[in-house]
């Protein structure tokens, strides 16, 4: 391991940021997001996240959203939030810290993870900007995910 953490949790951070910009971008739920990448992309994101890392986000951005055929929505949890917006990278952190979590704790696979947090009741609650559950400290967004609970 070099520096402070596992070279491959700050990809995971990538992949995560990556997909809450798309999501943003194209105004679409990110589990929608998650699932119109589907599993070859998201893992392809993930082991070569620090080459995308070094480009334009805008421009990975855009070859993923093409080459998945991602339509624009109206999910815009952005104009919706009334108070002041976490950046992609904010909430690539949260989904980071709860997929690692996920994986530790089911014993799965990081990308298997992924699409089960993704694919969860805690994936609206962490998009809802109006609420202070985004901010909340990983290990109580792991138990709500876990015990099926909202604190």
């Amino acid at each position: 391991m070099t520096g402070r953490e596992n070279p491959k949790d700050n990809d995971l951070f990538f992949t995560c940021s990556l997909i809450e910009y798309i999501a943003r971008k194209t105004k679409n739920r990110r589990s929608d997001v998650v699932n119109a990448l589907g599993k070859a992309s998201i893992e392809k994101i993930y082991n070569l996240a620090d080459i995308y890392h070094s480009d334009n986000i805008e421009r990975v951005s855009d070859d993923f959203i093409q080459s998945a055929r991602i339509q624009h929505g109206t999910f815009d949890n952005v104009a919706r939030a009334k108070y002041a917006v976490p950046s992609y990278w904010d909430i690539g952190k949260v989904y980071k810290r709860l997929i690692l979590g996920i994986a530790s704790e089911k014993k799965m696979d990081v990308i298997e993870a992924l699409f089960a947090a993704y694919n969860s009741f805690i994936s609206d609650k962490i998009d809802d900007y109006n609420s202070s559950f985004y901010y909340d400290a990983p290990q109580n967004i792991l138990n709500s995910y876990l015990y099926d609970t909202i604190e």
